[in-house]
């Protein structure tokens, strides 16, 4: 833990813990059980050990005293979820899953799929048992809903929004595919379906060969493709093992919260994510990015 590691500076600036985040993800889990259940079983199911983020997985489960599960370790009878014990088997009320939805009932989705759990969509339908995120919710993460997010505030909060979008083309409008089509160069273009850095072209760094080759792609499935301004990231000083030094890098914020029934809960923390090759501004780990623990400081 960094307080251990850092306690004089934890101490003398007063840094916010974090170690509280697991309470409250705990009790978010907790407060989305179906109505009738007053101390609900709870479980985290993971896709299992050779999935990259499994340490997370366990780590969590772990500090909140509940079950990590694979999916052959749940079955579903008469719309209801059981967990296989040694004990024999134990009703799930709440899930909250770290699997995709293609894959978690290969009844309903991904019929090849062995990480869900057969017949899990229609206990959920049925209300006995909740899953959290609810099954649809990566619908946000695709990246042309972006365009939309001004006009969902203005109509379901009557607000207007407080910071602005990035200003974002949606390739399938003809007139806005032009515009990309025409300043490539100034442009990052991105597969609204990918996650993790993959298919991002950055319009400054690219050959006319590779903006060419880009080009076909879009121009083969428009509606697969926004674009928005090459942004100026934040820069942070960054320890850089190579050369042994300090160098300026490239940097963006990741932050956590967490919405149950009835409490909306912001961490008063954060993971700051970092581009480590100079110059690059894809800051995903998955594309050779780092991280930086990000500290929230009391009000002196």
């Amino acid at each position: 833990r960094n307080s251990h590691i850092f306690f004089n500076l934890f101490s003398r600036y007063h840094v916010k813990p974090v170690m509280q985040y697991t309470e409250k993800l705990l009790a978010t889990i907790r407060s989305v059980a179906p109505e009738s259940i007053d101390n609900p079983n709870c479980v985290v199911l993971t896709p299992g050990i050779y999935n990259s983020a499994y340490f997370e997985h366990s780590f969590l489960a772990h500090k909140m005293g509940i079950q990590l599960v694979e999916g052959r370790d749940m079955y579903v009878d008469k719309n209801f979820v059981y967990m296989k014990t040694i004990h024999g088997p134990k009703r799930v009320d709440v899930i909250y899953r770290r699997v995709d939805d293609d894959f978690i009932d290969p009844l309903v989705f991904n019929p090849k799929s062995v990480l869900g759990v057969p017949g899990l969509m229609s206990a959920y339908r049925a209300g006995n048992v909740n899953i959290i995120n609810a099954p649809g919710t990566g619908a946000a993460d695709d990246k042309a809903v972006y365009t939309y997010i001004p006009d969902i505030i203005k109509y379901y909060l009557d607000e207007e929004p407080i910071l602005k979008n990035v200003a974002t083309y949606r390739c399938e409008r003809p007139d806005e595919l032009k515009y990309v089509l025409e300043n490539m160069n100034n442009l990052v273009v991105k597969p609204v379906d990918e996650s993790g850095g993959y298919g991002v072209f950055i319009g400054n760094i690219k050959t006319k060969e590779e903006t060419d080759e880009y080009k076909t792609l879009i121009l083969s499935n428009p509606r697969k493709y926004i674009a928005q301004p090459i942004m100026s990231l934040s820069m942070h000083s960054t320890f850089i093992d190579e050369t042994e030094k300090s160098e300026q890098r490239h940097i963006d914020l990741r932050a956590f919260a967490l919405m149950g029934k009835d409490e909306t809960y912001v961490l008063e923390g954060g993971l700051t994510r970092v581009a480590l090759s100079r110059g690059n501004l894809i800051v995903n780990s998955s594309q050779g990015g780092g991280s930086k623990d990000t500290w929230v400081i009391e009000n002196q």
